[in-house]
């Protein structure tokens, strides 16, 4: 029989904290991910299914919102990420699959992407370094499309000007993880 340990995307057994200055950036390896898209023409029935399921409206365009146990960013036109707890949601694609029926396509993403949550101080000074993205100009709850040195990234902001979270490829996480230390250190 085989012995297999899971590892998070930096290649641990435990989720990296690392603080510089007055920029914290822990790797966040507890959430399961899936994308959800509506399918054609199943707009109303998709909408009150994924109200039922996620226990929120979903998101307008650059936008995220959290419900009781899901929270979902806009992604594109008709589609979206939901993240829930591994915990409780390691299968998350069959999950919401089952919630919303032939409404959606659902897709497992948990293991192609990286999470770090920014905080402190010094955050939106280090995304400016980072990204072309308005993250000072950001809400709470906002939501966009980005690249952070040459890796297509998601950012949302979870409170205005002090918690942000970036999402990236897995396959880069390393490199991810070195751009956002090297940017911590220079404002520190």
């Amino acid at each position: 029989m085989h012995s297999l340990a899971s590892i998070t995307p930096l290649g641990h057994a435990e989720p990296r904290v690392v603080t510089l200055g007055s920029v914290r950036i822990a790797e966040v390896a507890d959430r399961a991910l899936a994308s959800v898209t509506c399918r054609f023409g199943r707009e109303k029935p998709f909408r009150a299914a994924a109200r039922t399921l996620f226990g929120t409206a979903l998101p307008e365009p650059g936008k995220s919102v959290a419900g009781p146990v899901y929270s979902l960013f806009w992604t594109g036109p008709d589609q979206w990420f939901a993240e829930a707890p591994e915990a409780s949601h390691e299968d998350i694609a069959r999950i919401i699959k089952e919630g919303l029926g032939d409404n959606a396509s659902v897709t497992e993403q948990s293991g192609g992407w990286a999470r770090f949550d920014l905080s402190g101080a010094g955050v939106v000074d280090m995304l400016e370094r980072l990204a072309p993205a308005p993250s000072r100009r950001m809400q709470t709850g906002d939501a966009t499309r980005t690249a952070i040195e040459h890796l297509g990234c998601f950012l949302i902001c979870r409170t205005a000007g002090e918690r942000f979270s970036v999402i990236g490829p897995r396959s880069s996480a390393a490199s991810l993880h070195h751009a956002l230390c090297a940017a911590a250190a220079s404002v520190a």
